[in-house]
């Protein structure tokens, strides 16, 4: 499977790629992303697509999406919730809401802030058969667990809304030195969705700083990553080395693949690392 999230052409300051490109030379470059992952794509194998717009540019997850799906079937969307606040029901200990999650805040008469994005799961044919519950809840109330003709255990689908929150970190430059990064979990979700057993290789185009190779490497999963930024290669292959020396420290299986940082060749288009 390949678990990616390019960058969105959002001006961000990334260290080796100038994130402004001219609209139609950007939605080129991602149909180009998705052409060449069906061409390396196992047949039963999913590309999940992690892409967030803006207020003022709503639309561009889903232009981005369409370039893609010209080479996929788009199976399912999720949202990613970073952020949320929720309303006291009936029961509740208070009446004020409850807020969980990091925002980026946004000044506008216009616009609320910007809370999810979309995680695109894209197959070749949209029958790929998932693993619903490996990403399950429990059920709240357990007389709906009877309401099922055959309750596979006493999990429920989570749906297509996923609240991954931020950590909270103390200091970006030694605890997230990459402006546009997701948390491990998500990419650990993909997998699991996906299905673990099924899962021979993860592959990340756009890995940054590694959050999708470290999840790789907490569940055991061969992975390949590549990157302009020799930097940020460096910085994730010393966060999966971290993780693999915690695996051992459990006694978990180990991924037969071994962290390095390798630099992927410069293409002739500046940013394509595909």
């Amino acid at each position: 499977m390949v678990v990616t999230s390019p960058p969105y052409n959002r001006h961000v300051p990334y260290r080796s790629y100038a994130d402004a490109r001219p609209r139609d030379d950007y939605l080129a470059w991602m149909r180009r992303l998705g052409e060449v992952v069906a061409g390396v794509l196992a047949d039963d194998g999913s590309f999940f697509l992690n892409v967030g717009g803006s207020p003022s540019d709503p639309w561009l997850p889903w232009d981005v999406a369409r370039e893609v799906g010209r080479s996929f079937v788009l199976q399912n969307v999720l949202h990613w919730i970073k952020s949320i606040a929720i309303e006291r029901g009936p029961g509740g200990t208070s009446d004020a809401p409850v807020a969980f999650g990091h925002y980026k805040p946004l000044v506008s008469g216009r616009y609320v802030h910007g809370a999810h994005e979309y995680i695109f799961q894209f197959t070749h044919r949209g029958d790929v058969p998932i693993d619903r519950l490996a990403v399950g809840v429990p059920y709240q109330d357990r007389s709906n667990v009877r309401r099922w003709r055959r309750p596979a255990s006493e999990l429920r689908c989570r749906g297509n809304t996923w609240f991954l929150p931020y950590a909270t970190i103390r200091s970006r430059e030694r605890d997230r030195p990459h402006p546009a990064t997701f948390p491990t979990e998500l990419p650990e979700w993909c997998v699991r969705l996906h299905g673990l057993r099924r899962t021979r290789q993860v592959v990340d185009p756009f890995v940054g700083i590694g959050s999708s190779a470290v999840a790789a490497a907490r569940l055991g999963v061969d992975f390949v990553g590549f990157d302009l930024d020799a930097g940020y290669l460096e910085v994730a292959a010393d966060r999966v080395r971290a993780e693999l020396a915690e695996r051992r420290g459990r006694g978990g299986r180990l991924s037969r693949s071994r962290p390095s940082a390798r630099r992927a060749p410069r293409p002739r288009t500046a940013g394509s690392t595909t």
